[in-house]
Order: structure tokens, then C-alpha cells, then sequence
């Protein structure tokens, strides 16, 4: 692969040409063109010389080449085999730069680091496709970031850092992790090919813990499921669906837990969904039914314009 001095488009279509490859639709391939734009996505990440990142579908290693520059060590995973070949033979002389081919679903973070323990972050270009995917896989990991740094469509962007008064299931599932912020935004035109959807830069803080205190993770995601079961509902309705129970049960649960049964799910802080979700551990209503928290895919399903298939690599 010849130096990545710049990235114009004529760059990316020459590289691809070279490899006998194109962006493949299926892999939801939208490569960077904008420098400025990768910039930003590396500083928000606060990179010190120190850092170990795992960096998600590296592409053309146009990312890879800055990260490589900053930190002490880039692990970078790449699923399409033909781009896996290419990145090896580009940076078999950067010491610091890991290519790894593979599935990062199927791939747990600790089995990717020097140390099962070691501290590090993601940054990446992620497909929108398994954007929230790969949110989850990180978030809910026996060893998490410090940070994650990723781009996503802005829509959904903007739905996991909603405020309280207008939270939905997307954005707890991450607020409960950590502390979300977008960094900027990004236009089609900052890509090649350009996807039909604006970007945004997702900036990801990790707690220590989660940001709420609550027995069982499976519980809290169980009532935020069946609170946002019918959104548009008040709370009292939606949870009785959602848990299949009575309204006058539900209306029980909801008055011993200090939550105005009137409410909508979107109302709700996180302490409450804590506080629903020990309720009903302590009422012995999910006895039997308590299942894992939602994956990302069933998340993002009810995200705003999560059928786009637009993404970035």
C-alpha cells in the first residue's frame, strides 16, 4: 500500500483497485476521506504514549496510521480477509501495530490484549450496522475501556446522550456504563463512498462501576425492556404488558419503588429503573423469567433510522 500523505478519493478507489477489491456494501464499507475529521475522532480520544487501543474494521489503516503514532500499542481488527492481507504487509514494519482477522463479536477483549487486565480504549470507524453491537460488547465486557471513541449515524448518536425527561432504551443501556458526549459531526461527503446519513463522534467515559447501584444487571434491563414495551403508554400500562402482569400489580410495583405510575417510561432517571428493578426482584415477580439484558441489535431496532445500512470504516 503506498503512504497515506493524504486521503483523497482518488487515494481510496487507486488502494481498492490495487487490491482487486471494492467497498463492499455488505460490510457496510464508507471510508474516511476527511483528515480533519480524523483528527478530531483522535484527539477526543485524549491519547497518551501510554495507551493500548483496539481499534474495530481499520479499513485501509488510514485511522490505524495516526493511532500508531500516539500510542504504545494498536490492536486492529479487520473482518474482511482481503483488507487483513493488505494491513499486514503496510505496517509489517510498525512495531506497535497488531493486525488481527476476525469477527470482533466473536472476540473477547481480553483474549486481544498483551495482559487479559490491561487498561485501553477503542477507537474506531465503526459500520453503523453493528455499531450498537459493538457499543455492547465493549460496555458489557469482563475487562471494559476507559474509553471508547467511535463513530455512529448522528441520529442514534443523539438518542444515547438524551437527557433525562427524554431517555429511551438506547441511551440508558450505555448511560449506565458510562458518561456519552458527541465531539462533533461528520458529513456524507467525508466519505468514500458517502453514506446517505449524517455521522457523529461518540466519546464514551467508563465508570468504575455502574453509574447506578442494583443486584442484578439482568434485573435492571428486564424493567427498562418492559417499561419501554409500549413507550407512549404511561408506566402503570406499559409495565404490565411488558412483565405480563395486571395494571393493579403493576401500579403496586410502581408505588413501592417511589414512581408516579402516570409516568412514561421516557421520564424515568436511572436511579428509578434501579429502584423498579429491585422492586420486582423483592415481589418475586420476575422469579422464573428474569432474562439477559436486551442485545444491541434488539436495542437499536427501536433507535431513530436504525434500518439505515450506512456506515463508516
Amino acid at each position: 500500500m503506498s503512504s497515506h500523505i493524504g486521503v483523497p478519493v482518488t487515494f481510496i478507489e487507486r488502494e481498492l483497485r490495487y487490491l482487486g477489491s471494492h467497498a463492499k456494501k455488505s460490510l457496510g464499507q464508507h471510508f474516511l476521506t476527511d483528515r480533519k475529521a480524523l483528527h478530531q475522532i483522535v484527539n477526543s480520544a485524549e491519547l497518551t504514549s501510554e495507551d493500548i487501543v483496539i481499534e474495530v474494521g481499520p479499513g485501509l489503516g488510514i485511522l490505524t496510521q495516526e493511532l500508531a503514532q500516539r500510542v504504545r500499542q494498536v490492536i486492529a481488527v479487520e473482518i474482511d480477509k482481503v483488507l487483513v492481507t493488505a494491513l499486514e504487509q503496510y505496517f509489517k514494519i510498525v512495531p506497535n501495530v497488531s493486525i488481527i482477522h476476525g469477527d470482533i463479536l466473536q472476540l473477547t477483549p481480553d483474549s486481544l490484549l498483551p495482559q487479559p487486565s490491561s487498561s485501553y480504549k477503542v477507537v474506531a470507524d465503526l459500520p453503523y450496522y453493528i455499531a450498537s453491537a459493538v457499543l455492547r460488547h465493549f460496555l458489557e465486557s469482563s475487562v471494559k475501556p476507559s474509553r471508547i471513541v467511535v463513530l455512529v449515524q448522528k441520529e442514534v448518536g443523539e438518542a444515547i446522550v438524551a437527557p433525562q425527561g427524554k431517555l429511551n432504551l438506547l441511551a440508558i443501556s450505555v448511560q449506565f456504563y458510562g458518561m456519552p458526549t458527541l465531539q462533533g459531526y461528520l458529513s456524507p461527503q467525508s466519505f468514500y463512498p458517502p453514506p446517505q446519513v449524517e455521522s457523529a463522534i461518540l466519546r464514551v467515559d467508563l465508570y468504575e462501576k455502574p453509574v447506578v447501584s442494583v443486584n442484578s444487571t439482568d434485573a435492571f434491563f428486564q424493567s427498562v425492556r418492559a417499561g419501554f414495551s409500549a413507550p407512549r403508554k404511561q408506566l402503570r400500562n406499559a409495565l404490565a404488558q411488558g412483565l405480563k402482569i395486571s395494571t393493579s400489580d403493576s401500579v403496586v410495583l410502581l408505588t413501592k419503588a417511589g414512581i408516579n405510575p402516570r409516568y412514561r417510561a421516557e421520564n424515568l432517571c436511572l436511579e428509578e429503573w434501579a429502584s423498579l428493578s429491585r422492586q420486582i426482584e423483592i415481589e418475586g415477580r420476575a422469579k422464573g423469567e428474569m432474562v439477559n439484558s436486551p442485545s444491541l441489535s434488539q436495542i437499536s431496532a427501536s433507535s431513530p433510522n436504525s434500518g439505515h445500512d450506512a456506515s463508516v470504516r
